[in-house]
């Protein structure tokens, strides 16, 4: 049974949790590995180099907006699909993400808390609340 009295808290911890991942992970593919080295990567794992450069945005982008509960719901949509498709990278380095490569486990996770989102929408403390039916 849901408690209609703290689900919203619990949607808030989640929706900041899945923010500030996507805000470390943007601004480390944009300060740490450069642009030019995700496009590099990106197309060593087979996928096309300019890539990179909308991935970065989004995780910026996305991050800051799930962290101020704005437009959630349509964030945590799009995350889980971009996190599903990165999930692919690692799907022939097996289960575990601490295997060579790192495994599937982690960015699945990932992808399900998106969804989560998606389902939960943004929780207490949001700027910008869905609009309810």
């Amino acid at each position: 049974m849901i408690d209609n009295r703290t689900a919203p808290y619990a949607a808030l911890l989640l929706r900041i949790a899945l923010g500030v991942m996507f805000l470390a992970h943007g601004l480390t593919k944009l300060l740490v590995f450069t642009p030019a080295g995700t496009a590099g990567f990106f197309q060593s794992v087979g996928f096309p180099g300019f890539l990179a450069y909308p991935v970065i945005a989004f995780e910026i982008l996305a991050g800051i907006l799930l962290v101020l509960g704005v437009y959630a719901r349509w964030i945590g949509a799009i995350a889980a699909v971009q996190l599903f498709v990165a999930s692919t990278v690692h799907f022939g380095n097996g289960w575990s993400f601490t295997n060579a490569n790192g495994g599937w486990e982690y960015p699945v996770f990932l992808a399900m808390s998106a969804l989560a989102v998606t389902l939960m929408g943004e929780g207490a403390c949001a700027l910008k609340p869905s609009k309810r039916n």
